[in-house]
């Protein structure tokens, strides 16, 4: 007997024939509200959420009895989790991994951007000077990487590989390791060149990095955001970056997005600004619908399924 699938999408989503190698062991019902999947959902085994959509998705989970699998496209979970969700015994999974690679990279470029100066040869191409000045290297500097999920091994699988020394906060280290505990993370930015965040946003890690922790930053050290906004207290990161108290930012996400044009981070020559799209890559959506097929198959043999996320959590 087939499985019930509902999938909250728009209509025309280029990439919905993707899912069409499952339709022998599933029927789908594809719908953009709540009321277009309201008769689907009733006998709903499991949903998969391809657009962001918290309100659609928790009207449709209220209809949704028998739903015993939620899959979300995206890897975020702050805006999308409400408490009936958090309280049943539906299962959650996301699609974590898939954009750690592309972000790892970002981070790279962003640490090569300072060390060699980027906008400073930029400017004096476009100045048609010959103007020659000392580069630094990555090679024997510090990465603290604040989060240490797949975003945070991709940045420090990619740093090593470039010679440099990789420190992390994570809830439960392994200090044989140069992992820190979050009661350690002034400890670990005092030693750093390069800070990354790329932990998941929860009330935990809300303003994790502050001011005192941007106060403990050496001068020449560079801030790096590639989780979620809202774990750098911005309003801590922009008189430090305007009064050079630290060398700059690299940032993809923000506190409120998008920036409104008349954000300082726009003015700032120390800030390497990215709207939110280091992991928009080419083929990050068809990764994103492999993803979910492999987990269908699990579903549908009663096998353990990929990225359970905590619900309590938070990820």
């Amino acid at each position: 007997m087939p499985l019930n699938l509902i999938v909250l999408t728009r209509a025309g989503d280029p990439y919905l024939p993707l899912l069409d190698p499952i339709r022998d062991r599933a029927e789908i019902t594809f719908g953009a509200t709540a009321d277009e999947l309201a008769g689907a959902a009733a006998e709903a085994d499991a949903m998969l959420a391809w657009v962001w959509e918290r309100g659609a998705t928790e009207a449709i989970f209220a209809k949704a009895k028998k739903l015993r699998w939620l899959h979300l496209r995206w890897a975020g979970l702050d805006n999308f989790l409400f408490p009936a969700l958090i309280e049943s015994p539906v299962t959650l999974t996301n699609s974590r991994g898939i954009y750690s690679q592309a972000l790892g990279e970002f981070v790279i470029a962003g640490a090569l951007f300072f060390a060699k100066d980027m906008r400073r040869l930029l400017a004096a191409q476009a100045e048609h000077k010959w103007e020659q000045f000392t580069m630094r290297e990555l090679r024997g500097a510090t990465m603290g990487i604040v989060g240490y999920g797949d975003i945070g091994k991709a940045c420090a699988s990619r740093a090593q590989a470039l010679g440099m020394r990789v420190l992390a906060v994570r809830r439960n280290p392994d200090k044989t390791r140069g992992e820190f505990g979050p009661d350690g993370l002034i400890d670990m930015i005092r030693q750093c060149d390069y800070v990354v965040a790329s932990a998941p946003l929860t009330p935990e890690t809300r303003g994790m990095i502050g001011v005192r922790e941007i106060a403990a930053m050496k001068p020449t050290a560079v801030l790096m955001n590639v989780g979620r906004g809202p774990v750098i207290d911005e309003t801590a990161l922009i008189p430090a970056l305007a009064e050079k108290r630290i060398r700059g930012a690299a940032l993809d996400v923000f506190t409120h997005e998008p920036l409104p044009p008349e954000h300082p981070f726009f003015t700032f020559d120390n800030v390497l600004l990215s709207p939110h799209c280091a992991d928009n890559t080419p083929t990050w959506n068809e990764e994103a619908m492999r993803f979910f097929l492999q987990n269908f198959d699990r579903f549908a043999k009663n096998e353990p399924l990929l990225n359970v996320v905590d619900k309590h959590a938070g990820y």
